[in-house]
């Protein structure tokens, strides 16, 4: 109790980034807990969704945790645990693409399909960002590289394969769903890649000035609005669907 005490105590009232990594913090873990809970609520077809949103929360929950204690030990950018955490969450936010669809059709290649883009985008994503080494061509490099995957799974979820067996499913719930979730692909996760701009080398930085120095902000507001959101919209689509669910 005594180390915990003194951990909120450490941090500085007056550091937004540091109060947006503990809350983080504290609302993935809310989320994780209350996605497990709800699993016993849903008809059996969601649950492994509702599983899987409750994984996600709880590996972000994890990682912020330690991200949290890395900034407050350091000042400094978390980027290597930021990024294992999005190699293993962001994958699973599009599994439950395949999982929302599979009563539609949905085939195991779409999956991997998925799963191989989104850890393509963070890896060649990775690279550009924790070996710049201040230039913008390494930064342009890396960033299509990546940016590849993430059109991908942007395409896939508003015109590809997953916004086709949605449609094809007659189920207005999974409809309405993946178009929320097609949302958040295209405009939440539009943060990642503008702080990925921010930083040395990157077209942000060098054509307009503007610093990585508070992008932890927007990275830490953007994940929980993303996961805890995926999550959610999971939860509504199984709840809707189940006519016994708990209000």
């Amino acid at each position: 109790m005594k180390t915990i005490l003194t951990d909120i105590v450490s941090i500085p009232v007056d550091d937004p980034i540091a109060f947006t990594f503990f809350t983080g913090y504290m609302a993935m873990l809310a989320s994780a807990v209350f996605f497990f809970v709800e699993r016993g609520s849903v008809e059996g077809k969601w649950k492994l969704s509702m599983l899987v949103s409750g994984l996600i929360t709880g590996i972000a929950a994890v990682h912020y945790y330690y991200m949290r204690d890395y900034y407050l030990a350091t000042g400094q950018t978390p980027t290597a645990l930021r990024y294992i955490d999005w190699t293993l969450t962001v994958p699973l936010m599009c599994v439950e693409f395949y999982l929302l669809t599979k009563a539609a059709g949905a085939k195991v290649s779409l999956l991997w399909k998925l799963i191989l883009a989104s850890v393509w985008m963070l890896v060649t994503g990775y690279i550009g960002e924790a070996f710049t080494d201040g230039s913008t061509g390494h930064s342009v490099i890396w960033g299509v590289l990546s940016t590849i995957g993430y059109v991908y799974i942007l395409y896939t979820a508003w015109f590809g394969e997953v916004a086709q067996l949605a449609k094809n499913s007659g189920d207005a719930a999974v409809i309405k769903g993946i178009k929320i979730l097609g949302w958040f692909v295209l405009v939440g996760w539009a943060v990642y890649p503008i702080g990925y701009m921010c930083m040395p080398g990157g077209w942000l930085n060098t054509g307009l000035g503007w610093s990585a120095s508070n992008v932890d902000l927007f990275y830490n507001i953007a994940d929980a609005i993303n996961k805890i959101g995926f999550g959610l919209v999971v939860y509504s689509i199984a709840v809707s669907s189940t006519p016994t669910a708990k209000a």
